[in-house]
């Protein structure tokens, strides 16, 4: 086909890897092709200067097929520069940064970076400060911004020669009024110039560390991006190109090169993306609507992820990580296997092993065919296979045993198996595309695979997938149920999904909506979370609004050495790397012992992050995540300070013990972090109490957050008291009045008095009431008017009625559970975490492991401030955990039922037969693959997932104890408590290890 008639319609996409860089040229409109529309493409080593490897790909495909630079449309470059820079610690690449935070007095025990490695803190935080500002939930201030607070703080980073500078707000993504980031940008780049301001709610939705930490990360290498865009950009312009430059982002769509160098945190992901995209572009369009597995075999490892029937990969749940940094962007889901073309094939006692060790690039010199001296994948796939001519085949054909290539040949199969099971949604088989240099070792037929297809130009798979991107956009906002409907609501943010789609430069004839999210908000009224992404294929009638490839930096930011060395490997960092391991794995856990000195146990660092992992499995998908409250006591201990627990045995009688903890939405927690809301009510309520302070502090719930705040307030200043190793549910319960004192009901009524403060400067205080539901109905008509969340200090009782009413030993229980966690992390073994916790909570008489399956259903509703729903879990045939089974939740998860075929999933036809666990019995559903409890904000499609059942506490077994906290507490009069099993009341920490530390 001549240029003239391609008429400006040819796509280029370059991968610019750190291995290779290719390229490839499509002409869309013949996408339907045997050729797949692909008239050239291009595969080298990766140059030293990026620019010399694009113009080398760029013209060597212009001269192989004769284009002429009038002909293309657009150029799509996918990179891993920017993540690489963090994953290497590369000074010369990461920037200083600056932090100011909007929202005083919240976040104040959770500075920036709290959660990173020592050594990359040190590297990238150069300043931070808590000013007034933020917002509630509902869009109301906590405070307004003040401009003499903010220059304050530009004067301090101009001393410091910072050129980055972070502005977060609390609840800034659905700031569209008051626009405080905007406002305090503006003060910023008065005061200081030509610097680098990010916006947090640019860069990320709700949660807040975590949009910040990617916030953080992307400020840091903004310098660097601007650099290296724009040395992207140069051949462009040198090859007479008049097209726009994008690079890809994420989720497999596109950012243009403007875009980019602000928001180079977008593309930290995209390579396997790419990929995934690349190859479903190869197989046509009679897959359109199927979702594939892409499994992309490389000389070291295997990379296998799904593409789901939107077109877009499946993404990670509600977190991602990168070099020990958490954040909350889009992150495509990719497992990784040790098994490539170089892979070390060998017998090790007997059984045949492939990888994890490889010999990687160096497969030309080390392979058996090759002349070297390694069995590798490579020569065992060559000997079982004649047709193939890679090397010299007479080194290794008939010079290989048949029976280790047919073992070689089993195990590759079963690897292959295994993490496509492992990846899959559902049972049903499904096409499975292969990928990658390496994809000749990978079998034609495999398990689970409806079809292998291995497409020509799979080698060069990422550029496809970059030339073929798509426009997107993301809307995530909370808005108000009150006045229009949810489905209303739904259909107006589509549109206005669909609109930024259509404005970021996609065709409004191909924008659609796909993904909808719809979260009504616990404890909030009328209000409603919703996430929409739109996209489409980019509008090249439009082309000419986006061709404008230049990208502005500052002369003095391009060094000879940032930019002509975007590949090499850094030097090793030389800032303190202080404690940058995970001091719960890295134990020895046959040695390990707590520091337990006359009846009081030192909570250590191990000890708390087990005991983290611990309070959220109890929290029975309820609570909330524990995370914030987890690293506020992490400061807590390293500042020096003293955390004891002792035991409720050893309570006197004349004892005052304490309570408190939050209450509230837990959506508002991840982004209004704690001020001294908890402190403030326990303040409040020994001025107004006569009864005297307490002595000690129970925490009022286990389960998720609140189990770790006996830990705060005990060691505190102001308090310095022991926390009691036990709590009031043993669980968490979505209500103040399901407790074990009210079950007692030895008092009229035990949590009043109380006080409730906001942190913020309003407090309430209840010294009398007619009912504990009471104290709970006011506290939530409260909610509403104290920004949703809020800490409560509850009236101390005495030691004696402590020893009669606490569930026991909860903490040494959260311990012992997340202790089974950590270690079948460390030992590789979270195939059996199930059964691990199930013997740490007393074994097969106490616990059982219920199901074993994947996500394939979520449903929510919210009524009188709590969020109803279930989760349909679909087993795997073949196995024990066949079929489907559902967890109705309030807000924590309240039974789970097993279904039969065809059976509708309807609350009130369920049958006591079917019922496998129920309240007050614990039913926890926990990540399959790390051990962490997944709470019910979190349940989504595709997640695997483990389901517990926990017998109940001897104190929630008794008729009232049935009555309050059992099936019909929560509605489901029609089903019977039936125990799990025989309760077995955990082993004391204390106990066990008094005086032997």
């Amino acid at each position: 086909m001549s240029p003239e008639s391609r008429q400006k319609n040819l796509r280029i996409g370059v991968d610019v890897g750190g291995t290779n860089t290719d390229g490839v040229i499509i002409e869309p409109t013949r996408s339907n092709e045997p050729d797949r529309g692909i008239v050239a493409w291009h595969k080298a080593p990766t140059t030293t200067d990026p620019s010399d490897g694009i113009a080398e790909a760029i013209t060597t495909m212009f001269k192989s097929a004769s284009v002429e630079p009038s002909a293309v449309a657009s150029v799509t470059i996918g990179t891993t520069h920017f993540v690489n820079a963090v994953v290497t610690r590369d000074r010369t690449r990461l920037s200083r940064v600056a932090v100011i935070r909007l929202g005083a007095p919240f976040s104040k025990h959770a500075p920036p970076c709290i959660d990173w490695p020592i050594s990359l803190r040190n590297l990238i935080l150069g300043h931070h400060a808590l000013l007034k500002g933020g917002l509630e939930v509902d869009g109301s201030l906590i405070a307004d911004i003040r401009e003499h607070e903010i220059v304050k703080q530009c004067n301090a980073i101009k001393e410091k020669g910072i050129k980055s500078i972070v502005i977060i707000g609390i609840f800034s993504p659905i700031d569209t009024l008051e626009r405080q980031e905007e406002r305090a940008a503006e003060i910023v780049k008065r005061e200081l110039g030509d610097v680098d301001v990010v916006l947090s709610k640019t860069v990320a939705n709700l949660g807040f560390l975590e949009r910040e930490n990617a916030a953080i990360l992307n400020a840091s290498v903004l310098s660097f991006a601007r650099q290296t865009i724009a040395s992207f950009q140069d051949p462009i312009k040198r090859l007479g190109l008049t097209c726009p430059v994008f690079i890809t982002q994420n989720d497999g769509t596109i950012l243009s090169g403007e875009a980019a160098a602000r928001l180079p945190i977008r593309t930290f992901s995209s390579g396997p993306t790419n990929s995934m995209r690349g190859a479903a572009f190869l197989v046509g369009k009679q897959d359109h609507g199927e979702a594939m597995m892409v499994v992309d075999v490389g000389g070291t490892t295997t990379d296998v992820g799904l593409l789901l029937a939107n077109g877009f990969p499946r993404q990670q749940a509600a977190y991602s990580e990168l070099s020990g940094v958490r954040m909350n962007f889009s992150y495509p889901d990719v497992k990784s296997i040790g098994l490539g073309g170089g892979s070390l094939v060998r017998r090790i006692d007997g059984k045949m092993h492939v990888g994890p060790e490889s010999v990687g690039y160096k497969l030309p010199e080390k392979a058996l065919v090759f002349g070297g001296e390694m069995p590798t994948a490579t020569d065992y796939t060559v000997a079982a296979a004649p047709e193939l001519a890679i090397g010299e085949p007479s080194k290794v054909r008939g010079k290989l045993s048949e029976d280790d290539i047919d073992a070689f040949k089993a195990e590759t199969k079963r690897m292959l198996e295994s993490i496509i099971d492992t990846m899959k949604t559902s049972p049903e088989d499904l096409p499975v595309l292969l990928v990658g240099g390496g994809a000749v070792v990978a079998p034609d037929e495999l398990k689970g695979a409806s079809r292998v297809i291995k497409p020509q130009w799979s080698g060069v798979a990422n550029a496809i997938g970059a030339a073929m991107a798509r426009v997107s956009a993301v809307i995530d906002t909370v808005k108000s149920t009150e006045k229009k409907s949810a489905r209303d609501l739904q259909a107006e943010i589509e549109e206005e999904a669909k609109q930024k789609t259509i404005e970021a430069g996609a065709s409004a004839d191909s924008v659609e909506v796909v993904v909808v999210e719809s979260l009504p908000l616990p404890y909030i009224a009328h209000k409603s979370r919703f996430i929409v992404r739109a996209a489409g294929d980019f509008d090249y009638a439009r082309s000419a609004d986006f061709a404008n490839p230049h990208v502005a930096f500052n002369s003095e930011e391009r060094t000879l050495e940032t930019i002509q060395a975007p590949n090499r490997i850094a030097p090793p960092s030389t800032e303190a790397d202080g404690v940058e391991t995970d001091p719960a794995v890295d134990i020895e856990f046959s040695d390990y012992k707590p520091k337990v000195v006359k009846r009081e146990w030192y909570i250590s660092e191990t000890d708390l992050l087990w005991i983290t992992i611990g309070c959220y499995i109890l929290g029975t998908g309820g609570g909330g995540s524990p995370y914030s409250t987890m690293l506020r006591v992490r400061q807590m201990l390293r500042a020096g300070q003293t955390i004891r627990v002792v035991s409720p045995d050893d309570l006197k009688d004349g004892d005052r013990i304490g309570s408190g903890g939050g209450a509230g939405s837990p959506t508002v927690g991840i982004e209004k972090l704690a001020g001294d809301e908890m402190m403030d009510a326990q303040e409040h309520m020994y001025k107004l109490f006569p009864g005297g302070r307490a002595t000690h502090i129970i925490p009022l719930e286990i389960g998720g957050s609140n189990g770790l705040q006996g830990l705060v307030l005990g060691a505190s200043s102001n308090m310095n008291i022991p926390c009691v190793d036990g709590d009031w549910m043993g669980r968490a319960y979505p209500t103040k009045w399901q407790t074990t004192p009210v079950v007692f009901g030895e008092r009229e009524i035990v949590f009043a008095p109380v006080s409730v403060a906001d942190g913020n400067g309003n407090v309430l205080y209840m010294p009398t009431a007619t009912s504990d539901l009471k104290v709970e109905q006011v506290i939530r008509a409260t909610l509403s008017q104290m920004g949703s969340h809020v800490g409560t200090a509850d009236g101390p009782v005495t030691g004696a009625e402590t020893r009669r009413w606490a569930v026991e030993h909860t903490i040494s229980l959260s311990w012992r559970i997340g202790r089974e966690v950590a270690r079948a992390r460390k030992e590789n073994q979270i195939d059996n975490v199930a059964e691990s916790i199930i013997n740490a909570v007393g074994g097969a008489e106490t616990g059982r492991v219920l199901f074993k399956g994947k996500i394939v259903g979520v449903e929510r509703k919210l009524w009188m401030g709590h969020i109803y729903g279930e989760v349909i879990v679909q087993g795997t045939e073949g196995t024990e955990f066949s079929g489907k089974i559902k967890i109705p939740f309030k807000n924590e998860n309240i039974a789970a039922i097993r279904l039969h075929e065809g059976a509708e999933s309807k609350t009130g036809e369920e049958k006591n037969e079917d019922v496998l666990v129920i309240v007050p019995d614990l039913i926890s559903v926990i990540d399959a693959q790390n051990g962490e409890a997944i709470g019910t904000p979190e349940y989504r499609y595709g997640l695997l997932v483990l389901v517990i059942g926990i017998t109940a506490s001897e104190r929630w077994t008794s008729p009232k104890g049935v009555k309050i906290g059992g099936p019909n507490s929560f509605g489901l009069n029609h089903l019977e408590y039936k125990p799990l099993g025989k309760f077995v009341k955990p082993v004391s920490v204390i106990d066990e290890y008094d005086g032997k530390s």
